[in-house]
């Protein structure tokens, strides 16, 4: 049996992506397909949403025996850590979505509860800001 996976990743979604691959053998086909999921169930990571999927089924010609054979792909949320943990860039990043979610109006951040959130100082944050400001201006020139 050969299988082929063509897939074409969309960047945009802070999801992590991957694809699973896996088989097993049962007494028919509904016995290995359930077997096959079962195994697929217990590797996709947690909140997973399966984007495609493909189940296959043969039986070798010798042995009689019935394989299922199951592909997935899926999305998957980043995980998770906490704010205080964030690397500078991974703070700037957050900062500058949040920041373009109100048309790049600072004014309406709570800088004191962002510093806290954090665990950084307000100097950090309004820093981080301000770069994240410059970096918008200098794309709006180099266009």
């Amino acid at each position: 049996m050969n299988l082929t996976v063509t897939m074409l990743l969309d960047d945009r979604d802070d999801m992590k992506k991957g694809i699973l691959a896996d088989y097993a053998h049962g007494k028919n086909k509904e016995d290995a397909i359930s077997k096959t999921m079962d195994k697929i169930n217990r590797l996709l990571p947690k909140n997973a949403r399966v984007v495609d999927f493909e189940v296959g089924t043969y039986t070798t010609p010798v042995t009689r025996r019935t394989y299922a054979v199951v592909v997935v792909v899926y999305n998957a949320p980043p995980s998770e850590k906490p704010l205080n943990e964030f690397t500078i860039k991974e703070r700037r990043e957050l900062l500058a979505r949040i920041l373009e979610t109100f048309n790049h109006n600072p004014r309406v951040l709570n800088i004191s509860e962002i510093a806290r959130m954090f665990g950084v100082s307000r100097d950090s944050i309004y820093y981080d800001i301000e770069q994240i400001l410059k970096e918008k201006k200098k794309g709006r020139i180099s266009r």
